[in-house]
């Protein structure tokens, strides 16, 4: 298997820092070549001119592709391959790869995104609909919305890699210096703190509960200035993946605070299963992916119901690894044996058709 790193969704813009740190990230991991993650898994950072709505880069960037999956393949001993995609807007390079059959895993509705020009999204994203053989995408209201342009559209809700947070549940397990430093009780969230986050909503519990901790993992890409001077909400910062099953072993709840819009719909956080793998009781928003379950997660509609429902999730009498077990049968490798079977079952109708 081959992951190429993702071309382009937007222009970057040379005032940013981050997207000038971006180009020359992308350039070094290029000037790398393949790199071998695992036994046969090869990742590879291809050159593509970052211009996603040029019709001259798009053609360019095709060419770039071709010849470049065309050495891999030389290189890596690769004979027919499947294409995937989980960009919405490289509808131009399906069919011209190479590629035996195509795929695109949806896993949001891209058109929403604030960074993201509305309407070039939604036409990019129907051209690569109308070309692949087949569409996963991560909820039911966002797979009926691409069924519209391709019946062969499946929900396949996230997966969680249940093992790995497990580990939270592990006496050996140490919670990280950073996070240990701060008294009980202790609310964590994790993941890009973006404006879909409700920090208005847990500025008021911050206000009314002083003595909880509010704990945020990620990046900072919106204005945070609603929890800034709260002292008891605590930006930790960004950190690796694979640390953050230690992180959750030291929260008590575990919490999705996002905003209800037109969006949410769309979401499912992986997160809520991690969290649940990792023992945590959970409180959330009434995203609608979460509400599915009700024994598992608190559902808070206010910012007063948020309160009690932490609450409750803080005085509950179930255990940790009860919660984690309620996982073992929504791993990653249930999710591929599911799409594995379902995509058998398209090729052979083709082959017969």
């Amino acid at each position: 298997m081959v992951w190429l790193n993702s071309i382009a969704t937007r222009t970057p813009s040379l005032a940013s820092g981050r997207d000038l740190g971006k180009i020359t990230r992308k350039l070094r991991e290029f000037a790398k070549g393949p790199i071998n993650v695992e036994n046969d898994l090869w990742v590879y950072t291809p050159l593509a001119l970052p211009f996603p709505h040029s019709v001259a880069a798009r053609t360019l960037n095709r060419q770039i592709l071709r010849a470049t999956i065309r050495l891999l393949r030389l290189r890596l001993k690769i004979e027919e391959f499947q294409l995937w995609t989980f960009l919405p807007n490289v509808g131009d390079y399906v069919g011209t790869l190479g590629e035996r059959s195509s795929v695109y895993y949806c896993v949001d509705e891209w058109s929403m995104f604030g960074y993201l020009d509305r309407a070039q999204t939604v036409a990019a994203e129907r051209t690569l609909l109308e070309k692949v053989d087949a569409v996963f995408a991560i909820n039911s209201a966002l797979a009926e919305a691409k069924r519209a342009v391709n019946p062969a559209t499946f929900e396949a809700p996230h997966g969680v890699d249940h093992a790995a947070f497990a580990k939270a549940l592990d006496p050996a397990t140490i919670v990280p210096p950073d996070l240990d430093a701060l008294p009980h009780p202790r609310l964590g969230f994790y993941g890009t703190l973006r404006d879909w986050v409700d920090f208005e909503l847990l500025a008021h519990v911050a206000r009314a509960r002083p003595t909880w901790q509010i704990v945020l993992l990620g990046q900072e890409l919106c204005d945070t200035s609603a929890i800034a001077d709260l002292p008891n909400v605590h930006l930790l910062g960004q950190k690796p993946h694979h640390e953050l099953p230690a992180y959750c072993k030291g929260f008590d709840v575990g919490i999705i605070p996002y905003r209800i819009d037109e969006r949410m719909k769309f979401v499912n956080p992986l997160k809520l299963r991690e969290y649940l793998s990792a023992g945590l009781p959970v409180v959330s928003t009434p995203v609608p992916e979460v509400r599915r379950y009700p024994k598992l997660a608190e559902i808070a509609a206010t910012p007063d119901d948020f309160i009690a429902a932490c609450e409750r999730a803080l005085a509950s009498s179930t255990e940790r690894a009860v919660r984690s077990a309620a996982m073992t049968t929504e791993t990653w490798a249930a999710r591929v044996a599911t799409v594995e079977a379902t995509l058998a079952k398209i090729f052979e109708e083709k082959s017969h058709g």
